[in-house]
């Protein structure tokens, strides 16, 4: 008895929720609850109308992972190897669910915000691990997400207008100009989310907008590509079963960065908090799985797939794609489209307006980590102005813009190693806080429930080592 009173001891003196998010509308919160009880006993159907409605994390999670990283990989797929690796980004997402759903129902159930959790349950040292981890991580991968949108932003207004820079400079001014309104855009719209729950769902909303966008424009590239020379259905098909496991070095790194760019230690830190961010509780959780499948799983797995099948159709090439001598950047692949006969409208702004709206999800999801990661290293409640400031430790990435092409080769090689590496840390942890009877209390799985779980999640900690180790041994 007094075992169970001093682990609820601990579990009641740690920080809980996000007050200064939830505080703002706490009649929206409880006719948001009352609503998710009427639903029990009711046809999948109907919850699934209501859950539709009110779904938002899973969506963010996806314009997370939906940034250069996936837009790199989904291009190199298609055009090395064609269909032959749709299986991996949904394998590799499918395996990332099981361990959100984890997090999911820990942070739900219990209410305590993870950093704490780690810190409490499992050692100082994994918690800080995990929120540096996080915070380096996203700032690193910060540079990219400007090149991408100034580069690719560019890349739009030449096509559309003709226009060419006189000089050097000047075609540096102009991409240091993209580069600032996309800092003041994703400022502004990153600013909402502190505002409370007007705020969030706002900001949800136009996340949710800018995926829809993606989707839409790889679609119209795939309808005009194959009205112009047809689709190879059959091996299509046959790309989303796991037959073809690369050996060689292109291959296998091209696997490894799809695995990589699915899920980063950053999204594991992010994901719990915006649950928290809703005030999401107990009475959550089956609508936060319905928002993993829908609002992370299907998004992400579509519009990844709509990439490899856009380049695989038409740029498919294993012959200059296999030495590395041919680099096959977003804006290059446009041009490329257009060379093959796709109109200069579908290949350089509609597939335009699709990799920008990947780079500006990712720029704003960053910048959301940065806030939460600071604000729990540093003892600052997350929200109001020193929240916001949190939020623009990412903002000189906006130099990404003319030094990613100097700066990439060798900063892309540590920000792999700490994502790849820093994951299975994360993943671990959750699944040493899943069976901790200490910090789940009555809620901990038991029984064939806990069996299920705790198989479910050791195998998608196992597939990520064995990525890693597949990895580092194709490159002895």
């Amino acid at each position: 008895m007094k075992d169970q009173q001093d682990a609820a001891s601990d579990r009641n003196d740690l920080a809980k929720g996000l007050p200064m998010f939830t505080a703002s509308a706490p009649e929206v919160l409880a006719k948001e609850k009352a609503d998710l009880a009427g639903l029990e006993g009711k046809g999948l159907l109907r919850r699934w109308r209501v859950y539709g409605a009110k779904s938002g994390p899973g969506w963010l999670q996806s314009a997370l992972v939906l940034g250069s990283g996936s837009a790199m990989a989904s291009l190199y797929a298609g055009a090395y190897l064609q269909y032959k690796l749709l299986w991996v980004q949904p394998l590799a997402m499918a395996l990332g669910i099981v361990m959100f759903a984890a997090m999911s129902y820990q942070t739900l159930s219990t209410g305590i915000r993870p950093f704490d959790a780690m810190k409490r349950f499992i050692h100082p040292a994994v918690a800080w691990g995990w929120a540096i981890g996080a915070l380096v991580a996203t700032i690193i991968w910060h540079l990219p997400q400007y090149a991408l949108a100034a580069g690719m932003t560019d890349d739009m207004i030449k096509a559309a207008t003709g226009w060419e820079p006189s000089s050097p400079a000047m075609q540096t001014l102009v991409l240091v100009a993209i580069g600032l309104g996309v800092l003041a855009i994703s400022t502004t719209v990153v600013w909402c989310y502190s505002s409370g729950h007007r705020g969030i769902r706002i900001y949800e909303r136009t996340l949710k907008a800018l995926i829809w966008m993606i989707i839409l424009a790889f679609l119209i590239v795939i309808y005009k590509a194959t009205r112009r020379g047809g689709m190879d259905w059959a091996g299509l098909f046959k790309g989303f079963l796991p037959l073809h496991v690369p050996t060689d070095r292109r291959g296998v790194s091209i696997v490894m960065a799809a695995f990589s760019a699915a899920t980063g230690i950053n999204a594991t830190f992010l994901f719990p908090y915006t649950l928290l961010a809703r005030g999401w509780g107990k009475e959550h959780r089956g609508l936060s799985r319905f928002d993993l499948l829908t609002g992370m799983l299907l998004p992400f797995c579509i519009a990844t797939s709509l990439m490899v099948i856009a380049t695989g159709c038409t740029i498919y090439d294993p012959v200059e794609f296999a030495s590395g001598s041919t680099r096959l950047s977003p804006m290059k692949a446009a041009e490329m489209l257009q060379s093959v006969g796709l109109s200069m409208f579908s290949s350089r702004i509609v597939f335009g307006f699709g990799i920008l709206g990947m780079a500006l999800s990712s720029i704003t999801m960053h910048m959301l980590i940065c806030g939460f990661a600071a604000c729990e290293m540093f003892g600052v409640e997350p929200g109001g102005w020193r929240y916001r400031l949190a939020c623009l430790i990412p903002a000189p990435g906006v130099a990404g813009v003319v030094l990613w092409k100097y700066l990439g080769s060798w900063i892309a090689i540590p920000a792999s190693a700490i994502c790849g590496l820093m994951l299975p840390i994360a993943f671990i942890a959750f699944f040493i806080l899943n069976n901790s009877k200490k910090y789940l209390g009555e809620h901990k799985p038991t029984g064939a429930k806990a069996l299920v779980w705790n198989i479910a999640m050791l195998v998608s900690i196992g597939a990520t080592l064995a990525s890693i180790i597949y990895y580092l041994v194709s490159l002895i």
